[in-house]
């Protein structure tokens, strides 16, 4: 724990906010979910320091897309991509802040399209509606965290029907895609078993993907913020999360306490530690921590984690400003050209330094183990 708090006082959640904020001063290209991952770091970094530089970048590129009637600049709900919800999460940060009536409407905007976005048969929500009958995990945290905030904010009058809802997707996604003798889970599963990447008997995609799960442990715990005490799902959530996190440990690298592109097949030619899902545990780690949702046992590995990233991934610049090398760029399934899946796909998506996915995923990392230590 000592090497913990040693890494604590270097606020490294503050200095890579600073560095996003003078590196990519504007989020404003498109509406795409990676922004809404550094909004959500900044979030609570704001938090933390009550510094309003970090309020108001984030009010600054949001209100970039937000328009007074509540309109959504570059945002189409007809798309159905369940990716376009994550940007709702900074839009209610804002809304509680502000009480602003167009935050307000944005958020109704983005909830209109999960009343009618497809559907799987049990009613999981298609990851877009070019993946037809397919949940990923990526998809339940792009969307679940932020529904289960709307109705804690907006949603009061349909609040029961939310939480049961997002209480769904959360277990269906799960049920689906684990791996009963690893207790790892498969990126995506095809309800119809049509893609060809799909498991003929149990329609899951072949490989465990670091960033998938990572996406998939940042949801469960984040949707447990919301959740109510005393809804019939909130165990059945909390169980979800520790199986998975318990899962995970099993594969952190023993030497240098990161995971790996491809989680279970360490040491394997052509796999590498890769830091936006080794980010996205370690926030996972101390945010389960801090809420008590794990027991003081799961410092060792967080420890292991947080100091793996650092030293593997952080650099700082000739001007002082953090990288963060390592990322994934980008993994899917299906689409064209065809992405299979396979472990040789896996590895070969370009890997990029300062890819948002990850540096936001190393803010809330280091933001929430910063709360937790000091």
């Amino acid at each position: 724990m000592k090497k913990l708090k040693e890494l604590v006082k270097k606020n490294y959640s503050i200095r890579m906010s600073d560095s996003v904020i003078k590196k990519f001063p504007n989020l404003t290209d498109k509406w795409q979910y990676d922004y809404g991952v550094v909004f959500k770091g900044m979030e609570y970094v704001y938090e933390m320091t009550k510094d309003g530089k970090y309020y108001e970048y984030i009010k600054r590129n949001i209100d970039s897309f937000v328009n007074e009637d509540g309109s959504i600049k570059k945002y189409s709900k007809e798309e159905y991509n369940i990716d376009h919800i994550n940007n709702g999460k900074a839009i209610l940060f804002l809304y509680r802040k502000t009480g602003e009536e167009k935050y307000k409407k944005a958020a109704q905007l983005l909830r209109d399209q999960l009343r009618s976005h497809p559907r799987t048969v049990e009613g999981g929500f298609w990851h877009k509606k070019i993946y037809p009958h397919q949940m990923w995990l990526d998809g339940i945290y792009m969307a679940s965290p932020f529904y289960a905030e709307y109705a804690t904010l907006i949603g009061q009058d349909e609040a029961d029907e939310i939480y049961d809802d997002v209480a769904k997707q959360v277990i269906l996604c799960a049920k689906h895609t684990r791996d009963p003798v690893t207790g790892l889970h498969y990126h995506g599963w095809d309800e119809r078993r049509e893609q060809r990447w799909a498991n003929k008997i149990t329609g899951c995609s072949p490989n465990f993907w670091g960033r998938a799960m990572g996406w998939f442990a940042m949801a469960a715990v984040d949707v447990l913020d919301f959740l109510p005490q005393d809804h019939q799902s909130r165990e059945t959530i909390l169980a979800i999360f520790k199986q998975l996190v318990d899962a995970v440990i099993k594969y952190q690298d023993p030497e240098i306490g990161v995971w790996y592109q491809v989680v279970n097949f360490i040491g394997r030619n052509g796999n590498y530690p890769e830091a936006s899902a080794s980010c996205m545990f370690a926030y996972a780690l101390a945010k389960g921590i801090e809420k008590g949702y794990l027991d003081c046992s799961y410092v060792k590995a967080l420890e292991r984690a947080y100091e793996g990233i650092i030293y593997r991934f952080v650099e700082e610049d000739e001007e002082g400003l953090l990288n963060l090398n390592g990322v994934c760029m980008v993994a899917g399934l299906g689409g064209n050209p065809y992405r299979d899946g396979s472990f040789e796909y896996y590895i070969s998506e370009p890997i990029k330094t300062n890819d948002l996915k990850g540096v936001g995923a190393f803010i809330k990392a280091s933001a929430w183990i910063e709360r937790l230590f000091k």
